[in-house]
């Protein structure tokens, strides 16, 4: 067992409506991170993956807000941290943030070493812009990316290339742990084969201690992480190692999100592919019972009553009522 670098403990964020409303958008979610490890997080469009991305990073801006738990980095709770201490002593040197889209992340009308400058000014003021130049174009270099890069304006680069440099600008400072954001949505194959290369190489050269990779794209996780936690409603549905979530999955959510979707690993080429019914509740009024009730086949009545808490089973954790020998006897009967 490594060392705990994350620990996120009943985390609870919301965002709040023009009319009050609270949108419960991480609801509860505990989870831990061990240095040199990577965890992948998977789920539909909007079941709360990229908020939870915004909550590790203490980016509490309105319409988002902090209702309660830890995050705690490298054995410092950030939420007991003022605005001016995460922005200096966390942002970027403890944790790190690829964001949704980062194609469109960087100012057209300034050259890549712009934002290193910045940085650097924020973080190093004491180095001279030679010393910050040297150290990008070594750090590029290591990345297999030409340091002519820096002088470069981003609408000079191809989609791929400026992914590449966003991960290599967004790790600079050499996080503890990096968070991925859909960093290979929008790209070709080739150029996602790239960034994915990239994010393997900043672990195993040291740049970063650990990674968050988030995607809707479950089978990709295969290829990049250890474990994965399937979200849904703001919750954490199921974790387990990517091989268990992507060949054996124990949650109806997760059994039925793999079978929504084309894998391409041996063994599940043949699976037919069956979409899920219906769409995720609204959470603004958050049900009662377990959350994926109204769209799972196996719906019991008592699955709409009280609150459905974590199992633990087979190395893993999952949210449901059943134990595994109820749940595959369900799967095993759907495929006679």
């Amino acid at each position: 067992m490594g060392k705990n670098i994350l620990e996120v403990g009943r985390l609870k964020t919301y965002y709040k409506t023009r009319l009050k409303e609270k949108v419960h958008a991480v609801d509860g979610v505990d989870f831990v991170l061990e240095e040199g490890k990577t965890l992948g997080i998977a789920g539909e469009s909007g079941c709360g993956k990229s908020t939870l991305a915004l909550s590790l990073m203490g980016f509490y801006f309105p319409p988002l807000h902090y209702n309660s738990g830890s995050i705690v980095i490298n054995g410092t709770d950030i939420m007991k941290l003022s605005k001016e201490q995460l922005r200096l002593q966390i942002s970027g040197r403890e944790i790190a943030y690829i964001p949704q889209a980062a194609m469109n992340a960087l100012n057209p009308t300034l050259r890549i070493i712009r934002f290193i400058e910045d940085i650097m000014k924020e973080h190093k003021p004491e180095l001279t812009k030679k010393q910050v130049w040297d150290m990008a174009a070594e750090r590029f270099e290591t990345l297999n990316l030409s340091p002519s890069v820096l002088n470069s304006y981003p609408n000079e680069l191809s989609g791929g290339m400026k992914q590449r440099t966003v991960i290599a600008i967004s790790s600079i400072l050499n996080p503890k742990v990096l968070i991925a954001d859909e960093p290979t949505s929008a790209l070709d194959v080739t150029s996602q084969k790239a960034v994915i290369k990239l994010m393997k190489d900043l672990l195993a050269k040291g740049f970063i201690k650990s990674l968050v990779f988030i995607t809707h794209e479950l089978p990709l996780l295969y290829h990049v992480t250890d474990d994965i936690m399937v979200m849904y409603a703001g919750e954490i549905v199921e974790r387990g190692t990517a091989r268990q979530m992507i060949f054996d999955p124990l949650h109806p959510y997760t059994k039925k999100l793999m079978g929504s979707i084309i894998v391409p690993e041996e063994g599940m080429k043949e699976h037919k592919l069956t979409a899920i019914p219906g769409a995720p509740p609204n959470l603004k009024k958050v049900p009662e019972g377990c959350r994926f009730a109204d769209r799972c086949p196996y719906v019991q009545d008592q699955c709409r009553i009280g609150k459905v808490e974590n199992r633990v089973a087979d190395d893993r954790i999952y949210r449901c009522l059943f134990d595994t020998q109820t749940l595959k006897g369900w799967y095993d009967n759907e495929q006679e």
